[in-house]
């Protein structure tokens, strides 16, 4: 049996990108990505994911890959955060393709993969298909695996309670995470009395940390969140305060959170980009077909949230 990620607030990291090369393609800024992960490490992060959909994984090259999770592990273990939880994640739709980033990541120094569900075959997938196809990854994978469902960047592919249960029972898979609304799910996976998918074998993560409060109390690992990318200590304190039963503190702070989620939802890895430049000072490009920036008007719809956010994180010590 292998161990699922600690418990804990998780970042899914952005790639940072440096200006355009002249063909118009933004480089890897490898330093910006040490300052930040360095950042949430030291803020109370329990783990980073890297190559997920807030890193634009499918614009990242398995060469590209390589060179940043080994260059980050190195980093992480230079500065004193030796074995420090980092989950890859992959994106492809193939069995053969998503081995062999698996095999990069791990090589690299990742400790488990975070597989997206294939949407290219959206209209006919079926659950069985889903499930053998996971199974498949899980047989050859050289790292225990977290299965990622989100339907919205996956064409609406969603796995039912039962297929999870039944991936559940390989050794090789260790936990999901859920990124949408559905808290039956959340329930039904992190509350199960499955022997299969009790906490030492299987994580759920909810990946809105606007789902926090009701996610933990039913049982859930914590959060992968990517409002925690820009206020790190925030998030963390609200699991902590979760976790230590202070429900009526707890309740005050997630209303901030769900509310600064927003930028998130709406925005996706563009806006959490933006968040992290204006708020920690680290600017990075996009990659086509994503376009850097929400521009001064669609930012002032958030002005207001993020600096009360920003007040409460410059709070905490």
């Amino acid at each position: 049996m292998v161990a699922p990620p600690p418990n804990g607030i998780y970042v899914p990291v952005p790639t940072f990108f440096s200006q355009p090369d002249p063909e118009g393609i933004p480089a890897l800024d490898l330093a910006t990505q040490t300052k930040h992960a360095l950042h949430l490490a030291s803020n109370g992060i329990r783990g980073l994911v890297f190559l997920g959909s807030t890193g634009e994984a499918i614009a990242v090259t398995n060469s590209e890959r390589k060179t940043l999770l080994a260059h980050i592990r190195q980093e992480m273990d230079k500065a004193g955060h030796k074995d420090y939880p980092i989950i890859a994640g992959t994106a492809t739709q193939g069995i053969d393709d998503t081995i062999t980033q698996l095999q990069i990541s791990k090589d690299a120094g990742a400790q488990w993969g975070l597989v997206l569900a294939p949407g290219f075959f959206a209209t006919c997938v079926t659950q069985e298909g889903l499930k053998n196809w996971y199974l498949a990854i899980a047989n050859r994978s050289p790292l225990p695996i977290l299965i990622y469902h989100y339907p919205a960047v996956s064409n609406s592919v969603a796995l039912s309670a039962s297929t999870f249960t039944t991936l559940s029972s390989h050794p090789n898979i260790c936990g999901a995470k859920l990124s949408h609304g559905d808290l039956s799910l959340h329930t039904q996976l992190a509350s199960s009395p499955l022997p299969s998918m009790s906490h030492d074998k299987f994580a759920t993560f909810t990946g809105l940390g606007q789902q926090l409060l009701p996610v933990l109390t039913v049982g859930g690992a914590g959060a992968i969140d990517g409002l925690a990318a820009i206020f790190p200590k925030t998030v963390v304190r609200l699991y902590e305060l979760i976790e230590k039963g202070d429900l009526m503190e707890a309740r005050k702070l997630q209303e901030v959170v769900a509310r600064g989620e927003g930028l998130v939802v709406g925005h996706g890895v563009v806006g959490v980009k933006e968040g992290v430049r204006r708020v920690l000072g680290w600017d990075s490009e996009c990659r086509l077909p994503l376009v850097k920036g929400l521009g001064e008007e669609k930012w002032k719809e958030w002005e207001g949230v993020v600096a009360e956010l920003d007040e409460i994180e410059k709070g905490w010590s």
